[in-house]
């Protein structure tokens, strides 16, 4: 058995596959090229708005660890005082901390007033520089006046100088550049003191106040490099967050646009179901008057071939109407079942009645194999009938001269109830499935068959199962046949109750009693038992 209708689409699954690499391809080459655009118009090799964003996060550092470089600042100029002069000492501690300030003020402007623009960045990223080589070059001038050549004299400077480089090393991690401006100076004045003295310690110091400086720069250098993958990977996330949101309103634009085409379909075959039904009446009603031949005979014998011709024509277009206007109702979901009590093998027997003509003039036989006592379900007998009628019309559609029908009617594991129809016909290919059960579909046997119609069978019975909560499974193998089976839960079975013995007498209302029927024995009367129950 097979479905014969028009093919206007393949699966989704195949389309999405090809079409997707080429989209991320494009994609990705579209980011590289923007990355080196921003690359070739920045000054530090990363993008502009990474360049804004780091000098951000310096200028919030500076500000969050004032309080810190006053403190340090302070008890150097005390410390220092020892050994130099103490005016010396608070002039240059006075002179630091206004360089601070003035540090701290240019942080806070560029918070509150600084643009993005490449050229301003590149602006204020001089001016954290040079700021910052003052302040470097500031704590150089108070280390360099020793207050001795001993082993504590030298400690405190190192000291001094390795809290100096650490300290502008973290502040300044997010503008490498800045915290190189301000640690190279002290750690020059440094080594520069302890080479002059020509002593071994001393040449030792030198090399470990350099490689403490190297260590501290390849550290801040690191700091760097986090603070821009943390950015990257912000913006990345951003991108992609931007690139779903865009794919959500497009999704939805493209939903909004499906439903209002669907709305439009409805009304307009709600509009032309008269139109069409109308005039179609007509002709179907003239035609069986002149097939007939109710008002006399043809003068012309061919003329009553005709009349039959134009009214099957008829009826077929009026069964391909009632078709499409009954999918396009189940997909707009204005389908309501009428339910009520129906035999699933009575049904099945009435189609078996309606089509065993069409079957015998094939030369296909029939077989039926029924369950007895099925009880009767619950649902629609319009709708069940159409189902029988469709699979069994498309069995003997496309079941060779000579071949055999099963109809099978019987119980499911769960206690439901099952309808099976079984060919012997020409199958159908296991990936043209999902075709023809998509909404006028078509299998390559569908397209060879003499008898095509318009695809909506299948599609029309699966959906009115489903209405049902049943299960559609279509099983078929080619050049061996197809079978179809149709199972209703078992929540649709009505279970017959059980008939009251004739030996039992007929219950009397007792207002002042209970009786339990099931707990007394059949030969006591009712009225015998106590009314104290």
């Amino acid at each position: 058995m097979s479905e014969s209708a028009e093919k206007i689409e393949l699966p989704a699954a195949t389309a999405d596959g090809p079409s997707a690499t080429p989209a991320r391809n494009r994609r990705a080459a579209a980011q590289r090229v923007r990355e080196a655009r921003d690359r070739l118009t920045s000054t530090s090799g990363t993008r502009p708005a990474f360049d804004h964003e780091l000098l951000r996060q310096y200028a919030q550092t500076r500000i969050s660890a004032s309080l810190v470089v006053v403190l340090l600042v302070v008890a150097t100029g005390v410390l220092c005082s020892v050994w130099i002069p103490p005016v010396i000492a608070a002039g240059w501690t006075f002179g630091v901390l206004t360089l601070h300030a003035v540090i701290i003020r240019y942080c806070r402007k560029f918070l509150a007033k600084a643009s993005s623009a490449p050229a301003t960045t590149r602006k204020w990223r001089l001016r954290f520089v040079a700021l910052d080589l003052l302040y470097g070059l500031a704590w150089s001038f108070i280390l360099i006046h020793p207050s001795g050549i001993d082993v504590v004299s030298n400690t405190l400077m190192l000291f001094l100088m390795l809290l100096v480089v650490a300290v502008s090393s973290m502040l300044a991690a997010s503008l490498p550049i800045a915290a190189f401006a301000a640690t190279v100076p002290v750690a020059t004045v440094i080594a520069t003191n302890f080479v002059l003295r020509r002593t071994f310690d001393d040449y030792m110091l030198a090399a470990l106040a350099v490689t403490a400086e190297g260590y501290f720069a390849l550290l801040a250098h690191r700091l760097h490099s986090t603070t821009l993958a943390t950015l990257e990977a912000r913006a990345e996330k951003d991108a992609l967050i931007g690139e779903l949101e865009q794919s959500k309103a497009i999704s939805d634009e493209a939903r909004y646009r499906a439903e209002a085409a669907n709305v439009s379909k409805s009304r307009f075959l709600a509009q032309m179901s008269h139109e069409l039904r109308t005039p179609l009446n007509a002709i179907l009603g003239f035609s069986e008057v002149m097939k007939s031949e109710i008002f006399g005979a043809h003068t012309v014998e061919v003329y009553k071939d005709y009349s039959a011709d134009i009214h099957n024509s008829g009826v077929h277009l009026l069964n391909l109407i009632n078709e499409i206007l009954d999918l396009s109702r189940i997909e707009a979901g204005r389908y309501e079942l009428n339910e009520e009590p129906v035999s699933l093998t009575h049904v099945v027997a009435d189609c078996h009645h309606l089509l065993k003509l069409r079957a015998s003039t094939r030369g296909i036989t029939i077989h039926e194999v029924f369950e007895h006592g099925m009880p009767k379900l619950w649902g629609d007998e319009r709708a069940t009938r159409q189902v029988v009628l469709n699979l069994l019309s498309n069995s003997i559609k496309f079941t060779p001269p000579g071949g055999e029908i099963w109809l099978k009617v019987g119980w499911t594991a769960s206690g439901g109830q099952y309808l099976s129809v079984k060919d012997t016909g020409s199958g159908i290919a296991e990936d043209e499935i999902p075709v023809v059960l998509a909404s006028f579909g078509q299998g390559s046997n569908s397209i060879k068959s003499a008898e095509q119609g318009a695809g909506l069978g299948l599609p029309i019975a699966k959906s009115l199962i489903d209405m049902h909560g049943g299960t559609f499974t279509l099983k078929s193998t080619l050049r061996v046949g197809t079978e179809v089976i149709v199972t209703y839960p078992p929540e649709r079975v009505m279970t017959a109750l059980a008939p009251m013995r004739e030996e039992s007498p007929p219950l009397q209302p007792m207002p002042d009693a209970v009786t339990n029927e099931k707990s007394r024995p059949r030969h006591t009367p009712i009225m015998s038992a106590g009314t104290g129950l």
